[in-house]
């Protein structure tokens, strides 16, 4: 059976990230998104999903190049002077691992980002972390450990497979950085099982991060592999400065089209693909 969860990150980004996911989800496949609790437009997020209960809403866990819940003096080792997680994963990703103090810091801004999410009174629906950090062996664990004090039982295995993108772009490369990534995913998905964690087969948004475009997305969703596969888009209605900032060569508009293309849906019926939600890969 071919099973595919359409979800957006980033959702409190910013209003224009916020305006992209509602638009998606009504007139859309988008059924699922994930928070950012510390985002600049969180609250606004975090109305648009109480009026739209259909929307199932996770965490985007932030613990890198992006803001912080807790102040920089609850986290100095590893946030700057504005509570702004370091862009550098090699940094963070040292500190993580190695230092002891930071790893305390990881946890208490993991638990609080946690808290944050459970006081938005929204079901929490799935986890996984910006940048996918949660692939760092010390944050799934954290991530998993902690999430499941708060109900947590599904989360993003970022696991991409060449085939479907080869059969819908008919070209054959793949980098040995995509290859290596691959295999690393086993240790998560060994972590997630071990905890009773329910998780994806397949993910498809890492090659083509930010270039979702409709005719690459709707050929991939007439070539998905058996199994649960998530698509995850980057969707907004423009750019601001921000986004600028942070994903300046990234087509947002571009993929809130794709989201709402009747080529992106006619992929799947192609296919025998049935839509889904984390929730009903819990169930089975």
């Amino acid at each position: 059976m071919k099973r595919a969860i359409i979800s957006a990150d980033d959702f409190g980004m910013s209003i224009e990230v916020n305006e992209a996911v509602e638009y998606a989800h009504r007139h859309g496949l988008l059924s699922t998104t994930s928070l950012m609790v510390a985002g600049q437009a969180a609250q606004d997020a975090i109305v648009r999903a109480q009026r739209m209960p259909s929307l199932r809403v996770g965490l985007h866990l932030v613990v890198i190049e992006g803001p912080a819940v807790l102040s920089h003096d609850q986290i100095s080792l590893i946030t700057d002077t504005r509570s702004w997680f370091s862009s550098s994963q090699f940094g963070l990703g040292v500190e993580y691992f190695f230092h002891p103090t930071a790893r305390q810091q990881l946890a208490r801004e993991i638990t609080a980002q946690f808290k944050a999410f459970a006081r938005t009174g929204l079901p929490l629906d799935h986890a996984n972390a910006h940048k996918h950090m949660h692939l760092h062996p010390t944050v799934g664990q954290l991530m998993i450990t902690i999430g499941k004090q708060y109900g947590l039982n599904a989360i993003r295995i970022p696991r991409e497979p060449p085939n479907p993108l080869f059969h819908a772009t008919g070209i054959r490369s793949e980098s040995l950085g995509s290859a290596l990534l691959r295999q690393w995913t086993r240790l998560l998905r060994h972590q997630s099982h071990k905890a009773g964690i329910a998780t994806n087969d397949w993910c498809f948004g890492l090659a083509w991060s930010g270039h979702m475009t409709t005719d690459r997305v709707a050929a991939l969703a007439s070539h998905l592999p058996d199994g649960v596969s998530e698509i995850y888009f980057h969707p907004a209605t423009q750019k601001n400065t921000l986004l600028n900032q942070l994903m300046p060569t990234y087509e947002h508009q571009a993929e809130l089209e794709t989201l709402c293309s009747e080529d992106f849906k006619n992929g799947f019926t192609r296919s025998g693909t049935q839509l889904c939600g984390w929730q009903d890969i819990v169930r089975t």
